[in-house]
């Protein structure tokens, strides 16, 4: 054990602690649900140190990598809480990635053990050729049929690995790594961001503090786990004492249709799946038992954000900003939703948020500046890429943020690529991605903000910006979206009519292409602007 004693009760420091600490205060307590079953917290850890124990009786060392390819469901979250368990690192895969993604990620960080279920590894088995670094395949039922392994792989079934007597892993300390999340590879190779566990507790208590979950909440897991803002609906329930719902979804509705038999109190979730629940009649029960709705991964259109709130009054929207790299840097409390709909809000608990110029000196008030977050969420870089960690992870300047020039180490600081500006009252407003911004007629354009007027005339479903270059402007402004009905019958020549009125010249969309929605995601769930931006040129070339 690691815990650390607040007063006359221990608190956990290590990530599966959050876990093991509250099966010890309330064993009984429901933790987690999937489909008809529902685990309690006794059986959810006793669960956590059987998988644990076929790690360490493997003979895996401390910091083994340890591949988690599932949807959600019971065994990925015991294996993700396993892995730490037992002194390993665990790597969550996003169920969307097709066979040569999950390979690469298994081969970039050398992933030992790979948990999957026998359908999942009928797929995957022939890309896992290369990947030297792997001994051990765990499935979560037994294979009728084993499919062709690289030489030395042992398969076991689930019921097998973790059935001998819990054995005590490896000795870690809060600043071990603990994780690797992949971001979106998109624009290139995925990157894979190295997360402590004092990173992911640190998280997981700033996020239930100022949320205010406790024993009653009930929080539905509809985001990927491989996404650190789904992650921590495990986390932050864990540490509060609460259950998860587990919820692989096909449509919008499934989601709601959850959280009224459920009676959800806690919903995060992006704006693209928000868009989506607005347009939808909600059950009745839901606005009988949620008390929160939480946004993450963009900004939220007010209309959505109005639509929900209509829809579900008594529940308070907290409307938050984060990056993999720290995991969350800011929220809005809601009783300042009205006043600034527009803001991210300020920092969450135990976190920094500076706005610099590229000199390394503060902004003014209202001044655009990029975004750096300072403190314990903090992460420990990419994994196996010096460079471009060294392109984000940057140490502090002397003399910010209370740091004295006398201090002989540096602190290292995430700097976000992310423009922002903070008013006089010292709450954030996100103007747009560095690498995103598009650079019209000597102007720099966001493209949320542009995608904000779009869904304001009420003519769009979904939409995304972009700039594409031109030979006098430089770039100009281009739409993808579809109706609000999803369809691709959209009113193009009324939409840019509609821009033209609500936005200056320089800002209004060159052209918009009709599509039929949902438009497509990223692993993480929000919509593709680099993937869409790419095809529309391809198609144009």
């Amino acid at each position: 054990m690691a815990y650390a004693v607040s007063g006359t009760m221990p608190e956990s420091i290590l990530l599966h602690e959050l876990l093991r600490l509250t099966a010890e205060r309330w064993p009984a307590a429901p933790a987690l649900t999937y489909g008809s079953q529902t685990l309690d917290y006794a059986a959810l850890d006793a669960a956590v140190a059987g998988f644990a124990g076929g790690l360490v009786r493997a003979g895996l060392p401390r910091a083994a990598r340890v591949g988690i390819y599932l949807e959600k469901r019971v065994e990925t979250v015991v294996a993700s809480f396993g892995a730490p368990a037992a002194g390993c690192v665990f790597v969550p895969m996003n169920p969307l990635l097709k066979p040569d993604q999950v390979a690469f990620i298994a081969r970039d960080c050398g992933v030992r053990v790979l948990v999957t279920s026998p359908e999942r590894l009928a797929l995957v088995a022939p890309a896992l050729a290369d990947c030297t670094a792997l001994t051990d395949i765990v499935t979560t039922e037994p294979v009728a049929a084993p499919p062709a392994l690289p030489r030395g792989v042992a398969l076991h079934s689930w019921a097998d690995w973790c059935a001998a007597a819990a054995t005590t892993g490896h000795r870690v300390i809060d600043s071990d790594m603990v994780a690797i999340l992949y971001t979106s590879g998109s624009t290139g190779r995925p990157k894979g961001v190295v997360l402590s566990h004092r990173n992911m507790v640190a998280g997981a208590k700033s996020v239930a503090s100022y949320l205010g979950n406790h024993r009653g909440d009930t929080l539905l897991a509809a985001l990927s786990l491989s996404f650190d803002a789904g992650f921590s609906q495990l986390s932050t329930a864990f540490h509060s004492g609460a259950r998860v719902v587990l919820l692989n979804y096909l449509l919008p509705r499934d989601v709601l249709k959850v959280m009224a038999r459920e009676q959800v109190t806690g919903l995060t979730a992006v704006p693209p799946l928000y868009i989506q629940l607005s347009q939808l009649a909600w059950p009745e029960e839901i606005s009988q038992h949620l008390r929160y709705f939480a946004n993450t991964g963009g900004r939220m259109p007010r209309d959505t954000l109005q639509a929900l709130r209509q829809r579900v009054p008594q529940a308070r929207p907290f409307l938050m900003y984060g990056l993999t790299e720290a995991f969350r840097s800011t929220y809005l409390p809601p009783e300042e939703v009205d006043r600034r709909p527009d803001s991210i809000g300020r920092a969450i608990p135990n976190a920094e948020i500076l706005v610099l110029r590229d000199d390394g000196t503060e902004c003014g008030p209202d001044e655009p500046g990029e975004l750096v977050h300072r403190g314990a969420l903090v992460s420990l870089g990419y994994w196996g890429d010096a460079g471009k960690t060294a392109e984000r992870f940057k140490p502090l300047p002397a003399a910010l943020a209370g740091r004295d020039a006398a201090l002989p180490l540096p602190e290292m600081a995430v700097y976000s690529g992310d423009t922002v500006r903070r008013d006089a009252e010292g709450f954030l407003y996100f103007i747009g991605r560095r690498d995103e911004m598009i650079k019209t007629s000597g102007y720099r354009v966001s493209p949320t903000e542009v995608e904000e007027v779009l869904y304001a005339t009420r003519r769009v479903g979904e939409c995304v910006a972009f700039g594409v270059d031109h030979a006098t402007l430089g770039q100009v402004i281009q739409v993808i979206a579809s109706a609000v009905d999803g369809s691709a019958q959209l009113d193009t020549a009324a939409l840019l009519a509609d821009c033209r009125q609500r936005l200056p010249a320089y800002m209004v969309p060159a052209g918009v292409e009709p599509a039929a929605g949902p438009l497509p995601r990223n692993p993480n769930g929000k919509i593709d602007r680099q993937l869409l931006a790419t095809q529309w040129v391809e198609r144009k070339t």
